[in-house]
């Protein structure tokens, strides 16, 4: 699939073109060619669409809770009849196998809209008794609130922040990654298609520093919620924290992926693999860290690197791809320069580390490495440490509980891991010892919707999820009565 869209912001209903008339170039991670152009909005643009979210506030906010979920069984009954469609430009804007782009990226789009609607369906109540009064919390919409998404699962996450905003009352201005304008774009047309409200939900195409920073810093912005890189993170808290405004940070990730001698061999390495190579390795979740136990290290790694490479590398829209392109040319050579970085720090290649030497001409301008594996790396390395976000790992050697639980403390980042072992006991020991927001045993991305999600230390600031995010896009008053004053 090709297309060569001119993708319009849309504010107050209306695809509109950006107010200076500037222009960035789309590309194809898979082939590299230009596949469109998208606005390089500036704050003129961003000040817009905040007076239209401010404008539609008070109308959105006063539908009931009912009419609001109706909205978005609405936007997933649409979305839902083109799910084809979304995946063909979610592979096509990311490089990403079609097959994942149509399993996880435009099926979930679909149920974040339907589960926070049935969330929803039944009122929150939060009511506490005194010996002599009554106390009850109201969940009140925010106002405008500013959410800023990144460029790996763009549909998936955006549509994870939009349906708990808006099914809590918010009006939103959404800032989508400028490398992947494409689903956001097409999520517009489908609310302008089934006549949602307009202002209530506006883009904002452009970079972070045209887009995202007066975003941030708009005072009329209430709330910002960001997913994006730990750096990027960093300057939003900055910018936002001094405004008080609430903030919901969920960054990067440095995840440990753990192995014991007692594991299903078979079912471990298929599980690990996909939690190592999963969307090129470019999900904040994924374990870029292999711990194995040295009983079985030799043949475990043997078997896994095996795995790896069998891994169908290949055109992106065929159904047998597995494994497809890195976001962009930079994204490539930074890679590129971790992987010439962990041979100088010692590191053996036992997979990867190139280019695919087998794709047709077609790709030959595209954004591919390898699925790499690198042993014999100290735990201290920087490869080892630092996040990479793409298609490479490293493996390690472990001997005991402890260590291991040592070692996956040992970064700066506490987003995710697994544990895998057939000793259920051992590995809700091993999960509840390391500094992590979510791990989990014998699956990897296995989710449920209601449990919190998020970080600790430089992996983020709040929780999403079920009730957890309802609260965040809501401000709770408490209110007390007293009996028989």
């Amino acid at each position: 699939m090709t297309t060569t869209e001119k993708v319009l912001n849309f504010i107050n209903g209306e695809f509109v073109e950006p107010q200076s008339q500037k222009w960035m170039d789309n590309f194809s991670p898979a082939t590299g060619k230009k596949i469109g152009v998208l606005p390089l909005s500036n704050e003129q643009d961003v000040n817009a669409a905040v007076i239209a979210a401010q404008n539609a506030s008070n109308s959105w906010k006063s539908l009931s809770r009912a009419e609001r979920v109706n909205w978005l069984t609405r936007i997933a009954d649409a979305l839902d009849a083109k799910s084809d469609q979304i995946a063909q430009l979610e592979s096509l804007d990311t490089g990403k196998p079609i097959t994942l782009a149509k399993m996880v990226d435009a099926a979930r789009s679909i149920s974040n809209f339907r589960f926070f609607a049935d969330l929803m369906k039944e009122d929150i109540k939060e009511t506490y008794e005194m010996a002599d009064a009554h106390n009850y919390v109201v969940f009140k919409p925010i106002g405008v609130v500013g959410l800023i998404t990144p460029w790996n699962l763009p549909l998936y996450l955006l549509s994870w922040k939009v349906a708990p905003a808006l099914v809590s009352g918010n009006t939103l201005v959404c800032k989508p990654s400028e490398l992947t304008p494409l689903t956001a774009s097409f999520l517009a047309s489908v609310l302008a298609e089934i006549g949602f409200p307009r202002g209530v939900f506006n883009i904002v195409h452009g970079t972070g520093q045209d887009v995202g920073t007066p975003l941030v810093s708009h005072k009329e912005v209430k709330a910002i919620s960001f997913t994006g890189g730990t750096v990027t993170g960093a300057k939003v808290a900055s910018i936002a924290a001094p405004l008080f405004k609430k903030l919901s940070l969920e960054l990067g990730g440095k995840n440990a992926t753990i192995v014991f001698a007692d594991c299903d061999l078979e079912k471990t390495i298929a599980g690990t693999v996909r939690a190592s190579f999963a969307n090129q390795g470019q999900i904040c979740l994924c374990g870029s860290r292999l711990f194995v136990e040295d009983k079985i290290y030799d043949e475990f790694i043997k078997k896994f690197v095996e795995s790896v490479k069998s891994l169908k590398i290949c055109n992106p829209s065929e159904k047998e791809c597995q494994f497809g392109a890195l976001i962009s040319s930079v994204h490539k050579q930074k890679v590129m320069g971790y992987i010439e970085l962990a041979k100088q720090e010692g590191g053996t290649i036992l997979c990867g580390g190139t280019e695919p030497t087998h794709l047709s001409d077609e790709f030959s301008s595209g954004y591919w490495v390898l699925p790499t594996v690198v042993a014999d790396l100290s735990p201290q390395s920087r490869c080892s440490n630092e996040e990479i976000f793409g298609p490479v790992i490293t493996v390690h050697r472990f001997n005991s509980e402890q260590e291991v639980i040592e070692l996956a403390n040992s970064t700066n980042y506490g987003l995710a891991g697994s544990v895998w072992t057939n000793d259920i006991e051992k590995g809700k020991r091993v999960s509840e010892g390391i500094d992590s927001g979510m791990i989990w045993i014998n699956c990897w991305l296995h989710r449920d919707l209601r449990v919190p999600f998020g970080g600790v230390k430089n992996s983020g600031v709040g929780r999403e999820g079920g009730h957890r995010s309802i609260e965040f896009f809501t401000e709770q008053q408490n209110i007390c009565v007293k009996q028989n004053p």
